[in-house]
């Protein structure tokens, strides 16, 4: 973040709150820089390149049809790393250093805090708006602020339980339905010498997602003051969970989606993964050896018979404040994100669940039925897609939060602290971060 740099006036008008949000955010485009940094309107017949930074796999694709089909308006792709926030940290970096991208890969998350760099450009003035009913409603929603619109959803991620079924059957253990029958799968699993899962300690997207389905809001809005409310009850529900589980060794407590998890994926020594939508591609790509015997389950329920799920992650495409071209990379940006043919070249990617709402069908997502011993997989996630409670909603700073939690995490894992005293510091932290930036905030509790 380079809040401690941004022009004082900028400082004073980003206070929270939907509608001064909005205020602030609406200076996003503005821009300090003379001439050279205005944006242009391309003329007829002109070629231009635009640079995109993205992470999604296989996004050369339809990036290359989009070239095929548009000449003129060649679209440069940039790999950036999305481990650890790193993606992010390089984004932010070039914003203060007064060159980013024409266009990024940025998170529904991670949407604000790009807005209090003055980072992202405000798509209305562009005519945006006549394109929201192309997109699921609540997806289109997150990149909205006021009367600004931030960023084009991409793709969103609804939570489910990946499992592999050939142990899950050898060992007589039956899907868990509720985190009380997971729980009892994993006292059955560590008996044979596995681990259900492991309790990732950097991975604060995920404790958000599970923090989502058990009804917590990690930020609110009174008037022109954000609320956080990251040491609520149903936070401290989900954290007192995974204490358990840790403290009973039930789980291990390595990071996920680096080396060593996926070994033990492919080993069967972690038969399960919460995960995502977009796990199916991390699964196929990682665990080639374990293809046929894995399924994919509803997410475990606190109560029987539940209907609560949660978002792990969901991306947009975004325009940076100072592109030269805007009209024609918000072009891009719905183009990639609504043509029927660069849908079905993200999805063979495994991108995730599109935003968009036509251009393929639930059976399109199913990349590889063979991995999961010939399961419509999709359909888990879809249907948990239709009962995500929309009304959550991301405030600035959630990447700075992220790392608070990881660290905090990292250090009550190594010394026995208490995961509520976890979620008690970062609270404050939290607090005092965005305070820092500027904003009016208060504690919920």
């Amino acid at each position: 973040m380079t809040s401690n740099d941004m022009h004082p006036m900028h400082r004073r008008t980003v206070l929270g709150g939907a509608a001064a949000v909005a205020a602030g955010f609406a200076l996003a485009g503005c821009g300090d820089g003379d001439d050279s940094d205005a944006p242009r309107e391309r003329k007829k017949g002109q070629r231009i390149t635009l640079t995109f930074w993205s992470w999604v796999p296989g996004i050369d694709k339809p990036v290359d049809l989009w070239n095929r089909k548009h000449p003129d308006v060649q679209v440069k792709v940039e790999k950036v790393s999305a481990v650890n926030g790193q993606q992010y940290a390089k984004m932010h970096a070039a914003i203060k250093a007064g060159s980013p991208p024409d266009l990024g890969q940025i998170e529904f998350p991670v949407v604000p805090s790009f807005l209090l760099d003055n980072g992202l450009l405000d798509l209305a003035p562009l005519g945006a708006a006549r394109h929201k009913a192309k997109f699921f409603g609540w997806q289109w929603q997150q990149s909205v602020f006021g009367k600004g619109i931030y960023a084009i959803p991409q793709a969103s991620g609804p939570m489910g339980l990946f499992l592999r079924q050939d142990l899950f059957d050898k060992w007589d253990v039956d899907t868990p339905g509720t985190w009380d029958e997971y729980e009892t799968a994993a006292k059955t699993l560590r008996k044979k010498g596995a681990w259900i899962e492991t309790f990732a300690p950097t991975n604060g997207n995920r404790l958000a997602g599970l923090a989502w389905q058990a009804g917590a809001k990690w930020y609110t809005t009174s008037g022109d003051t954000w609320i956080v409310h990251i040491d609520d009850e149903p936070t401290r529900k989900v954290a007192d969970y995974w204490e358990s589980l840790v403290k009973q060794k039930l789980v291990k407590t390595i990071p996920d989606r680096q080396n060593a998890w996926y070994k033990d994926l492919q080993t069967g020594t972690i038969p399960a993964w919460i995960g995502a939508s977009w796990g199916d591609a991390l699964l196929i790509g990682n665990a080639p050896g374990t293809k046929g015997k894995w399924r994919a389950a509803p997410l475990p329920q606190w109560q029987p018979g539940g209907q609560a799920y949660a978002n792990w992650g969901g991306s947009t495409t975004a325009v940076f404040a100072k592109a030269k071209y805007p009209k024609d990379a918000l072009d891009f940006a719905i183009w990639l994100n609504t043509d029927p043919e660069s849908i079905a070249l993200l999805i063979d990617g495994g991108y995730g669940f599109p935003s968009a709402k036509k251009g393929y069908t639930t059976g399109d997502l199913d990349v590889d039925k063979d991995f999961f011993g010939g399961q419509a997989y999709s359909k888990i996630f879809a249907d948990a897609g239709t009962h995500v409670d929309t009304s959550w909603q991301w405030g600035p700073g959630v990447d700075t939060l992220y790392q608070r939690l990881g660290d905090a995490f990292t250090e009550a894992l190594a010394d026995g602290g208490s995961f509520r005293a976890v979620l008690k510091k970062v609270q404050g932290q939290t607090i005092s971060d965005l305070k820092g930036k500027g904003l009016k905030v208060e504690s919920g509790g």
